[in-house]
């Protein structure tokens, strides 16, 4: 009875998951760390992965440990020139930023935008014109794609394919892909624009803002999106757009959550799934749970600026140094530059930390972090204050969130931090209880939801994969022009129907009035 009970529950557990073959298409850098625990989670349940892999990337390399598939594809460029890239748009908005006006701003911004484009359709290249990597595509029989639409191509590969499309991705600037092309409801009157660093409390002028720095990111993708819409047009041979071409996917998986993000509109086939990554801490090695454990009720300091940025200068590096040998809790800072000189005996320094291991440790104290998503995330999963370095991208923006939920010190960017800034900034979020209450409180909510994030993302992936597709929730707004999506059609007939009524209106009085006299007149001069 005991070996019949056990098959049948084997055979329930393999009837509740049905097999299939998803392609993966996903972007470098901290996106790649993100996307891996959904693909190993969906390995967990049987279903088959492959991801296309690049020749060159920053983080992203075949490992023996991976369990899914890669599908290496050629970049026309070297590595030498990608890391080259990244490192002119870190000393840019590190070091030079501050430096230049809003119209030098705005045009070095647009000079790196333009380079990434061009990075993009080398790697659309790599794959869409490579007869016999396509062929293998065919040839996998896949059931969906899974892309990060950080650069694009991936809707045309599923086109291809015939097979329906997952997004996943955090954000774009000022929402232009979610509203543009996935028709994504954002009011500027009350939605902050991705990176503007606004709250949803906006004051007139903030809303003036708001809406100047959503115009300008539209024309500005507008303007560059034509690159794209110019290859789509090319390859497919028929007259396309990228955005046309995105709306198509069928879910977007939205790395983010309430905790996080001010309330906003959403549609049916948006799903928010922020924190997917975060676990239960798990132990600490022997020598680390030591130090730590040697901090007794003062508690620990976790400090890193992630996983792209690892050097910094040496003026830089000792002032951050000798700000941590003022206060009492012991430090574990994740930097692989030179030692610095005034580096106190509260202070460790490691290559390499178990970030989200060490933040759920009882005796953490406070995360100092430049702001990234996955470590802000992993902070609010376990309830932890946080110090803000901001150093480019979506940084600032994310840093501004938490600081107006109460749950960071947020510093003036690591440029123009002082040692006592720093100082000032662990004891505000150390010794004030509110920091820690308003983590928790974020915490909370993080953890009461119907359906943790990464069974939510996985659920998701799964339930298109099943239905050959999620078109039954997108809405119609897809096949709407401008003009109709804003009812100015509408607007249009109604002010001319009223504009003909009252015309007509206006001139059978002038005709009764007129008539009317001219009777008066006819019986005067009869009388």
């Amino acid at each position: 009875m005991r070996v019949v009970v056990c098959l049948l529950s084997f055979l329930t557990v393999l009837g509740s998951t049905e097999c299939g073959n998803i392609l993966v298409w996903p972007t470098d850098g901290s996106h790649w760390i993100n996307l891996k625990i959904v693909l190993e989670t969906l390995m967990d349940r049987g279903q088959g992965v492959t991801v296309l892999l690049p020749n060159v990337s920053l983080l992203m390399k075949a490992k023996e440990s991976d369990r899914f598939s890669y599908l290496p594809f050629n970049a026309s460029m070297s590595s030498k020139d990608l890391h080259a890239f990244f490192e002119e748009l870190l000393q840019f908005s590190i070091y030079e930023m501050d430096e230049l006006n809003p119209l030098q701003i705005f045009m070095k911004f647009y000079t790196f935008v333009s380079k990434h484009l061009d990075t993009c359709l080398i790697y659309c290249d790599g794959i869409l014109k490579s007869p016999q990597l396509m062929d293998k595509l065919r040839q996998g029989k896949f059931d969906v794609l899974l892309s990060d639409p950080m650069c694009p191509c991936s809707d045309i590969v599923a086109e291809q394919l015939n097979i329906p499309l997952v997004y996943t991705l955090r954000f774009s600037i000022a929402h232009t892909l979610e509203r543009m092309c996935g028709q994504l409801p954002a009011p500027p009157s009350f939605v902050p624009g991705a990176m503007s660093k606004l709250t949803d409390k906006m004051s007139f002028t903030e809303r003036i803002f708001n809406m100047l720095f959503y115009l300008s990111q539209d024309a500005l993708a507008i303007t560059l999106w034509k690159k794209y819409d110019n290859y789509y047009t090319d390859y497919l041979g028929r007259p396309t757009s990228f955005c046309e071409m995105m709306g198509k996917a069928d879910i977007w998986l939205i790395r983010s959550y309430w905790d996080f993000e001010f309330p906003r509109p959403f549609l049916p086939n948006f799903k928010f799934v922020g924190g997917l990554h975060c676990t239960p801490a798990k132990p600490l090695s022997k020598d680390m749970e030591e130090f730590v454990q040697s901090s007794g009720d003062d508690g620990i300091v976790v400090f890193t600026l992630g996983s792209m940025v690892k050097n910094m200068t040496k003026e830089r590096s000792n002032m951050i140094a000798s700000a941590f040998a003022q206060i009492p809790q012991k430090v574990l800072w994740r930097y692989s530059g030179e030692k610095p000189d005034t580096l106190g005996g509260n202070t460790r320094i490691y290559d390499w930390i178990p970030q989200n291991d060490l933040l759920g440790h009882p005796k953490t104290r406070a995360f100092i972090t430049h702001g990234g998503t996955n470590g802000i995330f992993e902070a609010i999963y376990h309830g932890v204050p946080m110090v803000g370095i901001p150093l480019f991208g979506d940084q600032p923006d994310n840093l501004a969130h938490m600081k107006v939920k109460g749950a960071a010190v947020v510093m003036d960017g690591i440029k123009n931090m002082q040692t006592q800034d720093l100082v000032d900034g662990l004891n505000a979020v150390i010794n004030d209880p509110s920091y820690k209450e308003n983590a928790m409180r974020l915490s909370r909510i993080h953890h009461d939801r119907p359906m943790k994030p990464l069974d939510e993302a996985v659920f998701w992936i799964e339930f298109v994969m099943r239905n050959k597709g999620a078109k039954h929730l997108r809405v119609e707004a897809h096949n709407l022009t401008w003009y109709q999506y804003h009812c100015l059609d509408v607007f249009a007939f109604l002010i001319t129907i009223v504009t003909v009524v009252l015309y007509i209106s206006f001139k059978m009085c002038k005709f009764f009035i007129m008539r009317c006299c001219f009777r008066s007149k006819r019986k005067s001069k009869k009388e």
